[in-house]
């Protein structure tokens, strides 16, 4: 039994059809192949579903849910999805003339066992190319999920190769992606799902089947992903309420949840509809997903199937945050999310927000928590907050507003706000449990419903690790100060009394601004050098700030800064008027920053921005800020962020914060979670020097000075020396690249430290050596894009050694036979680098063979047993080097006869396998003219009876086999025909399987 694709594939269907699904073969679907919808079991659906509404209705029905608005696939998409969620109404008129309406759907989602559910394999469509998918699943003749699969036994291959298969599908048959929701890549061990636009990084695997537990084994996630997401039930929940697509000035997005979303909001829906006031005590349960893990995004889900629950008749969803600038955050997310909450209104005032409240109609309603505050009325201020509303339908979501939510003293918010809304139930939000006495989580809010700790969103990839780096500048204060420090609480900067004070005019000092400047700078420029990517600076005060601005602008070499802050014209020094903003100028700022392309590349704040803020290309904090406890934790998840190509943040400390992180630590693991917020760098930095040293004793240890004083030649012969003897063999070459791998990572993370940069000249070679034997061993191929690499980590500047590119000699980014021509060979033949020689013309080879063996399956077989038979004596040390080279050069030159005949004989490259196999009973032709004419003739006949799946399809077969026996007959005796004609359709089959694509 052969193993590729297909292994995965078929287990795949297996687990679907145990599932319930009904397999059927691609070709044997009843369709037209340029049409994605199965359209007969569509209109059964219908049919079956709604069938009080007449045909003619129906028929509107299904032309309105199988045609979209757009020109783009992305806003077809959005249409579709719109439809499918939302359904459609749909009016006619009665035998009577009396007005009828009914609301359909195209998915049946209160009984999902009432849909059909298809998986088809194999499935043929044409479009501006044509394409055959791996897998697709039609629920009620739609398709609605793409499965693309690689080769798990092919090293050369992976998940990325078919998330980039999918991309090619969107643009070659967009019509298949106007109805798609859910795309999967999978290499058989890898196995994620994603949106059909999404890049790879934001795919992401299924781990838990129930939402309790999570299977962490690589080799399990497809059958993990098959059996936690597309259980009927589940996948139609899914689709329904957990995909949505947001425009950010036309730009579509679109996006789904991922397993822990999904599982953490499906709980809540159960406990909201469990605890509901009247029904319950009103406390819903908190959902802790760690920061940058996409609370946001589940909190707008959540709100949008709350709406929706009948139950709740037309519920009120108050959306509370304790701090304006997470207000207008989180409110843009929302309205981002429209599509799923519905309108979204936004309180500007108190005054505001009690209107909002005290009416009766349902919706989502956004304020801070000190809008809840007491009147001041003309005869003084309000005793007690008034009663806004008396429903019971009323939930409350606050999003980290711990400080705030436990004030239950008279004239407190969180009384005001129970006694504005004395029936309200209240569910929390939060990525930074509290558990102090003084503020129980659980006391307002109910129990933990679901838990998403940083150890798990690290190791799913939803966020990157943060490390750590102490960079201590002492701060001058006076000694009775130093015993409170360790007491200290982050105050308003106006404090002018006090430890705070004290720390805030220590760390301001114009010395130690300048100290910190210096480093600052020169930490961040070494960092971006090898990572792309944009920086926070932290400061105790506003004041701090702009002598941080100051101190950094005069210095050479610095980027773009902008300082975030508030400001007050009539009360700020006139010195700082440059960075006073108007609100729509901040929104420009923050637009800037959040793009990678722009040439801003650094923020000095105090506390704007180190809440609901993102900046995915933001990879590094610097803090000179004295922070605790939640507020820390907020702060450095500024930075843990996916994006392209960054594997980390980083958090540099230039205060002291590391006690306060190990104590907000603690709070995370003793409230049930895992995983330390940020790693320690000197950790990190001792690993990466033991791993050069494994990875320099793999290559036979080498000193650097020794390599700058040898001469060119010799040089050039050591180099050659160390790459035979990394490509010995296939154990040794993959042990290297596997360290390597790790000390480049391990290099990612620790190059701003200065300890790092002595070694940085020697990994640089050891990465040149790293890039040679990727060219020569797995070299880019015709499927694959040429520059398609990933990108050093050492810095493109640094003066590394010189290694000689043997693959660039050889020119082997042109993957061509015709390479190994006269000057190649003679290369070739001196004498040394054997096992590089070999190794290069084995790539070669096998290239060409890919080619060979479908348009000439004898000849391709033959020089394939050939290429086995040398290689497979060469490792069993019964052929020397030499011999060896001499005989892959025989099949090479063989090879490029090949092509060279072809052309003397007048015929296309499909034509000369044909030409070969009647050469080859030319003794029982016969035949007038040239075989060539024969050829043609047969050729055109095989050519002009293809047909999508002709292989599969016995009749087809058939007809090809009358047409080539037409032309043969008179030609070929009577008792040879059937033995040339089998030998015909075998070529046939080989060359013209995958028609149209080829061919």
């Amino acid at each position: 039994m052969s193993l590729n694709e297909h292994t995965a594939q078929n287990a795949a269907i297996a687990w679907l059809k145990e599932l319930g699904y009904t397999h059927i073969p691609g070709n044997a679907l009843d369709r037209d192949l340029k049409k994605v919808v199965l359209e007969t079991e569509f209109n059964n659906f219908l049919k079956t579903t709604y069938p009080e509404v007449p045909e003619t209705a129906r028929n509107e029905a299904f032309a309105q849910f199988t045609q979209h608005e757009g020109m783009e696939v992305a806003y077809r998409n959005r249409d579709f999805h719109r439809k499918l969620t939302q359904g459609m109404a749909i009016a006619w008129k009665d035998a009577q003339g009396n007005e009828k309406a009914k609301h359909l759907y195209p998915i049946d989602y209160a009984h999902p066992q009432n849909n059909s559910f298809i998986v088809a394999d194999e499935v043929s469509i044409v479009g501006k190319n044509s394409r055959r998918t791996d897998l697709l699943i039609f629920i009620n003749g739609l398709p609605l999920v793409v499965f693309e699969f690689k080769n798990p036994f092919d090293s050369t291959v992976g998940v990325e190769n078919a998330h980039r298969q999918i991309h090619n599908y969107v643009l070659d048959i967009p019509q298949l992606f106007d109805y798609n929701a859910i795309c999967v890549a999978s290499d058989g061990l890898e196995a994620l799902h994603g949106m059909y636009s999404s890049s790879l990084e934001w795919f992401a695997p299924w781990k838990s089947l129930d939402g309790e537990d999570t299977e962490q084994k690589a080799e399990l996630q497809l059958e993990v992903l098959l059996q936690g997401l597309f259980p009927k039930e589940t996948l139609v929940d899914y689709l329904q309420h957990f995909i949505f697509h947001e425009d950010h000035n036309g730009k579509i997005i679109k996006k789904g949840a991922k397993y822990h979303q999904y599982w953490g909001i499906s709980r809540a829906v159960e406990s909201s509809l469990k605890n509901i006031k009247p029904n319950g005590d009103g406390r819903l349960g908190v959902i802790w997903h760690t920061q940058g893990s996409g609370k946001s995004i589940s909190m707008a889900i959540l709100t949008g199937i709350l709406r929706q629950r009948p139950e709740l008749k037309n519920p009120t969803i108050v959306v509370q945050v304790d701090r304006s600038d997470l207000d207008e955050q989180l409110y843009d997310n929302f309205l981002l999310a429209k599509d799923l909450v519905g309108d979204v209104q936004h309180a500007k005032s108190t005054d505001d927000l009690r209107r909002l409240l005290s009416s009766y109609g349902g919706g989502v309603i956004f304020t801070t928590i000190e809008k809840f505050r007491l009147k001041e009325l003309t005869d003084g201020k309000e005793v007690q907050h008034p009663v806004l509303s008396e429903r019971f339908n009323l939930i409350v979501m606050a999003d980290e507003a711990h400080r705030t939510q436990y004030g239950f003293k008279s004239g407190g918010f969180a009384q005001n706000i129970r006694r504005a809304l004395p029936n309200a139930s209240f569910i929390g939000f939060t990525g930074t449990p509290v558990d102090s006495a003084a503020a129980d989580t659980e006391q307002v809010f109910g129990t933990t419903i679901h838990t998403y700790d940083i150890k798990q969103a690290v190791k799913d990839g939803a966020t990157v690790p943060i490390y750590y780096e102490p960079k201590m500048v002492p701060l001058n204060i006076k000694a009775q100060y130093t015993q409170e420090l360790e007491e200290v609480e982050e105050q308003a900067e106006d404090t002018t009394v006090g430890v705070w004070a004290a720390v805030e005019d220590a760390a301001g000092a114009e010395d130690r601004v300048k100290t910190v400047a210096k480093d600052i700078l020169e930490h961040f420029n070494a960092r971006t050098a090898t990572l792309d990517g944009k920086a926070m600076v932290v400061c105790m005060s506003r004041r701090n700030c702009v002598k941080m601005y100051d101190a950094l602008t005069a210095l050479e070499g610095c980027p773009e800064i902008a300082v975030i802050m508030t400001s007050n014209p009539g009360k700020d020094p006139l010195s700082w008027n440059p960075h006073m903003r108007t609100k729509d100028a901040m929104e420009a700022v923050k637009t800037r920053f959040k793009n990678p392309e722009d040439p801003l590349k650094m923020v000095i704040v105090r506390d704007m921005w180190l809440t609901g803020f993102d900046a995915p290309c933001a990879h590094t904090m610097y803090v000179d800020k004295i922070m605790k406890g939640h507020n820390l934790m907020q702060a450095i998840a500024r930075v843990n962020r996916v994006f392209e190509g960054k594997p980390n943040g980083l958090v540099v400390d230039f205060i002291g914060i590391s006690g306060f992180l190990a104590e907000a630590t603690k709070k995370y693991t003793g409230s049930g979670g895992a995983g330390k917020p940020t790693l320690d760098l000197d950790a990190a930095v001792e690993l990466c020097l033991e791993q050069l040293s494994i990875v320099k004793s793999l290559m036979g240890g080498f000193e650097l000075d020794a390599i700058d004083n040898m001469p060119a030649t010799e040089k050039m012969k050591w180099t050659t020396d160390i790459l035979n003897g990394l490509l010995k063999d296939d154990a040794t070459t993959e042990g290297y690249l596997k360290e390597e791998r790790k000390l480049s990572e391990l290099m990612a993370m620790t190059n701003s430290d200065e300890r790092i940069w002595a070694i940085q000249e020697e990994v640089a070679i050891v990465q040149k050596f790293r890039e040679q034997i990727r060219k020569i061993k797995y070299p880019p191929g015709a499927q694959r894009t040429k520059n398609d690499r990933i990108k050093d980590l050492i810095s493109k500047s640094l003066e590394s050694q010189a290694i000689v590119d043997l693959a660039a000699m050889y020119n082997l980014d042109k993957i061509d036979i015709s390479i190994v021509d006269d000057s190649f060979q003679a290369i070739v033949k001196d004498k040394g680098e054997e096992n590089i020689k070999i190794e290069l013309l084995r790539r070669i080879i096998n290239d060409e063979l890919k080619v060979h063996m479908s348009k000439n399956i004898k000849k391709g077989r033959k020089l394939k047993e050939e290429l086995e038979k040398v290689l497979g004596k060469y490792h069993k040390n019964s052929l020397n080097s030499i011999a060896a080279i001499k005989h892959l050069l025989d099949i090479a030159t063989e090879m490029r006869e090949e092509d060279k005949r072809t052309k003397e004989l007048g015929l296309s490259a499909d034509e000369l396998a044909f030409y070969d196999l009647l050469s080859e009973n030319a003794a029982i032709l016969n035949q007038a003219g040239p075989i060539q004419d024969l050829v043609h003739t047969v050729v055109a006949s095989v050519k002009k009876n293809l047909q999508l799946d002709w292989t599969k399809k016995e009749n087809a077969k058939a007809a090809i086999r009358l047409a080539v026996k037409k032309e043969l007959r008179g030609k070929v005796p009577f008792s040879a025909l059937d033995n040339l004609l089998k030998e015909v359709i075998e070529q046939a089959e080989g060359q013209y399987s995958e028609w149209p694509i080829v061919g």
